[in-house]
């Protein structure tokens, strides 16, 4: 497992990161300064033994990653005595927060992603307002009586939080208000903040990257059509390749027009690999993928599936075909199965959730576009689902717009403040 890429981005994010200190490697084709160690001196962060081998290319319908442009000749070096330059700060987040010209590049970088989550943060608050709105707006002149709990009853429920996960919400948020001795409805609002994010927590968890065994992390991930399901594999490949990680894609979404031309553009953006076939049969896509991930030596291999309806009960069988042989190039494999749902879906999202889940066995879910009119309550519900049915199903990432750092790990206590905050 790779110990930087959990802290970094798909694991537990401390509060005040230290600001000396900072593992992420250089972006590719980041110009080497004259005074630097050589390239046979480099330390890979992926460890030696995950290099890929010359011998191990896979067979020709996986198409590589372009060829990283030629470092530039290294500057003359200075006379003896003269200041050394200093070499500029680069974000691999992009050019969207360049840093102070007096921070040092992991201080600079520090404040930059503080200053992206930030943003992020009131993106997805933005998001959520038709819903908050409703919410916060039960405690303005409020007294704590049995008509403020009926009202913020009647709010939740409106907010696709279920009626099971509604009780127990207001069951525990009553509870709390009692110990604490609460006087004024800010105090409720406040403790039902708490009471949310507590009920969520459960459905916070790192998402562990790395190779297994002797291959690699296959994620193999499924939604219906307009989740936002190959865009957001672009996502998660961009975020993987920028701390370090090796990714080969497979376009095992034969079906959808443009599925594959679409997944292949991400893949040259990103500069990872692809195996794709034009009319060729889903499950032997994904198992050559699999197959090739492997020679290559890649950390991660994601899969990614057609989009269908639940109800579509031939291609549900078709995913399963696609797991099994998944299964038979790597019997450990899949890793992962991450369900992206739409966040503007309300209830069908959980109905989406429960029918995959039968098919698939799912280990995590991705919620999409929840910066238009999306209900979060609905994450309530399935965190009640998930209790009822002992079903450890992670809600890894939520995404609340287009751009690339517009999709982060998911946070209970940020989501519950950025709702009822």
């Amino acid at each position: 497992m790779f110990r930087f890429l959990k802290q970094k981005f798909f694991g537990a994010r401390d509060a005040t990161p230290p600001a000396d200190t900072d593992s992420r490697p250089e972006p590719a084709g980041a110009a080497t300064p004259a005074a630097g160690p050589s390239a046979a001196d480099a330390v890979d962060p992926l460890g030696a033994d995950r290099t890929p081998s010359a011998a191990s290319q896979p067979a020709a319908d996986v198409a590589p990653a372009p060829a990283p442009a030629p470092a530039p000749a290294p500057a003359p070096a200075p006379a003896a005595g003269a200041a050394q330059p200093a070499a500029p700060a680069t974000d691999p987040a992009g050019p969207n927060h360049p840093p102070s010209p007096s921070a040092g590049p992991s201080e600079a970088k520090t404040h930059d992603s503080a200053a992206t989550r930030q943003g992020w943060l009131g993106r997805l608050a933005a998001g959520l307002r038709k819903t908050g709105q409703s919410l916060t707006s039960v405690f303005v002149g409020a007294r704590i009586d049995d008509a403020l709990y009926e009202e913020l009853e009647t709010a939740l429920l409106l907010a696709d939080a279920g009626t099971q996960a509604t009780a127990h919400l207001l069951q525990d948020l009553r509870r709390r208000v009692k110990a604490e001795r609460a006087g004024d409805a800010q105090q409720v609002r406040a403790l039902l903040i708490d009471v949310l994010a507590d009920w969520l927590r459960p459905l916070q968890k790192p998402l562990a990257v790395g190779a297994h065994g002797d291959g690699p992390s296959v994620w193999m991930v499924a939604g219906v059509n307009g989740a936002g399901k190959t865009t957001t594999i672009g996502k998660l490949t961009w975020h993987l390749a920028q701390h370090g990680a090796t990714v080969l894609l497979a376009a095992a979404d034969t079906f959808r027009a443009a599925a594959r031309e679409q997944l292949g553009v991400w893949a040259q953006r990103n500069g990872v690999d692809i195996v794709s076939q034009e009319g060729g049969d889903p499950a032997a896509v994904a198992f050559d993928a699999v197959s090739a991930g492997r020679a290559r030596g890649k950390d991660v291999v994601i899969v990614d599936t057609a989009g269908r309806l639940p109800t579509q009960l031939h291609l549900m069988e078709e995913l399963r075909k696609i797991k099994r042989v998944v299964q038979k190039a790597d019997p450990s494999a899949p890793h992962e199965v991450l369900l992206v749902i739409d966040g503007n879906t309300g209830q069908n999202a959980l109905a989406q959730v429960k029918a995959f889940d039968a098919a698939l066995q799912l280990t995590g879910l991705i919620v999409t576009k929840l910066d238009g009119t999306a209900k979060g309550g609905v994450l309530a519900a399935i965190a009640m689902w998930a209790r009822e049915n002992h079903r450890d199903v992670p809600v890894y990432f939520i995404g609340v717009g287009e751009k690339l750092e517009d999709l982060q790990p998911f946070d209970a206590r940020e989501f519950a403040t950025a709702l009822l905050g």
